[in-house]
Parts: C-alpha cells; structure tokens; sequence
C-alpha cells in the first residue's frame, strides 16, 4: 500500500495520482521515488488504461527534494549518490515512457525536481499564481536528472537562462517558454484537466498510445529515406488494424466508434 501517494482510479480507463505529502509540500524522498516507479511501471502493462493525472495534495504540487533525505545525502560518498540518482532517473523515465499520455495539473509551487517531475508529462496545465523554479544552482547543484526532459521542454536558450540564475517564474513566463501548455485560473483548473482527459479517452485507445510513442522516437529524427519509410510503415500498420477500420467505419457512417461504447466524462 502506497504511503507517499494517493492512487484514485475513476474508472478502468483513467487513473489519478496524487502526491500526498502536504506538510512537506510533496517534496521527493527515496520512497516517493520508488512509489512512483512502482506506480507508473504498473500503469505500463494496464491494457485498459487511456491516461494518466499526476497531481498533488496540498498547497504545492511539488517542492523538489525533502530536506531531511538532503541532509541524508550529505553524507553520501560518491558512489551512494550516483546510485541515488540513478533511481530518480529511472523514475522519470518510467513517467516519460509510459504508454499513455500523462497529464500534469499544477496547483501550487512547483521547484527544483518538481520542475521536472513536471516536464516528464505529456500535457502540463497550471494554475495562474504557480511558481516555477529550477533552483538546484542556489545550493550548488546542477538540474542534471531532470535536465533532458526540461531542455526538451523549455528549449536550449530558456534552459541556459534558468539553469544558471535559479530565479523563479511565473506560470505565465512557463506558458510563454513552453513548460506548461496552458495557464489558467485557478477555478478553471480542474474542469481544463477533465476536459483533456475528456478528449484522450474519446480517441482510439491504440491511436493515441501510436501517437505518443511516433513523437517520441522522431522527434528531431532527420527526414531521410529511414525515416519516410518507417512512417509509412507506421500508418499503415494502423489503418490495417481493427481500431484503424473502425475509425474509418464510424466517420463514414456518421456514428461513435466503438471504443468509445460505455465511456464518460473523467
């Protein structure tokens, strides 16, 4: 049983995730880090599941790290801390790779590894008044874990800017750079979230776990003979399908395919 998250499943094709450590404002420790990897590696073989909610309780949606597992590390030797970070690492892979899209709902500051807990999503929506900041530089650190997924985010220019002077941002500035995809009030926060859930779970469950992994794996691929040819083998693949027939079928028949038999608003 889970202690440092709250797993909510509304329905068999969505689930919610909660970081729940409000009197630390959700800040990562080592057991954070392995619930979530456990969590999310679960997720990867649920044949069932459309998409993901990462959230948090409380006033934050994730302070980065705890201090008390900081001042554990302390007195880590180098190997210990290679190791430690080795399993953050593989948490937010485990976040980036899994099958169906992620979306994060940013409610309150979001720092330091919070950033990229963040940037591992597919779909980031924060709230209007959220605080953004990579502040690792302020103790002599560096954003190395979280660094490819931020940089992917934000782009190389905002990356050298933030990285390096550890100031915070708004959650219009992170709209502005590309951290979140929309910034919004916080009352609308929650009905902008079930609206993109909405629309992920109306599309063709194979579909769109084919589109997450197609931006993936060409994303700043070069368009070369490799490329064109996998790309058509890849819609091919899945206009032959059962799900590719159907969609086909239901748009010329005017009717809602048949995945969407027995859905509802998330």
């Amino acid at each position: 049983m889970s202690t440092t998250l709250d797993i909510q499943r509304p329905s068999g094709h969505v689930a919610r995730v909660w970081l729940d450590r409000p009197d630390v404002r959700n800040a990562f420790n080592d057991g954070v880090i392995a619930e979530l990897a456990q969590a999310f590696a679960s997720f990867a073989v649920d044949d069932a599941l459309r998409a993901v909610v990462l959230g948090g309780h409380g006033k934050a949606f994730c302070a980065g790290a705890d201090l008390a597992w900081m001042k554990q590390m302390a007195g880590y030797d180098w190997e210990q801390n290679r190791a430690d970070a080795q399993q953050l690492a593989d948490m937010l892979w485990a976040i980036h790779t899994c099958p169906v899209p992620v979306v994060a709902r940013i409610h309150g500051d979001c720092y330091a590894g919070g950033v990229g807990l963040a940037a591992v999503c597919d779909i980031r929506v924060a709230a209007q008044g959220v605080t953004f900041c990579l502040s690792e530089a302020r103790l002599g650190l560096i954003p190395a874990t979280i660094g490819p997924y931020v940089i992917r985010a934000i782009g190389e220019t905002a990356s050298r800017r933030y990285f390096t002077t550890a100031e915070r941002f708004p959650a219009a500035e992170a709209h502005r750079i590309g951290l979140v995809h929309e910034a919004v009030a916080a009352e609308a926060l929650d009905a902008t979230v079930d609206a993109i859930v909405s629309a992920l779970v109306a599309n063709g469950p194979h579909a769109v776990r084919a589109c997450k992994r197609l931006v993936r794996d060409i994303a700043g691929a070069p368009i070369d003979d490799a490329l064109r040819a996998d790309t058509a083998r890849r819609i091919a693949d899945i206009r032959a399908s059962d799900e590719g027939k159907e969609g086909v079928r239901s748009f010329l028949e005017k009717r809602a395919p048949g995945w969407q038999a027995g859905t509802k608003r998330e």
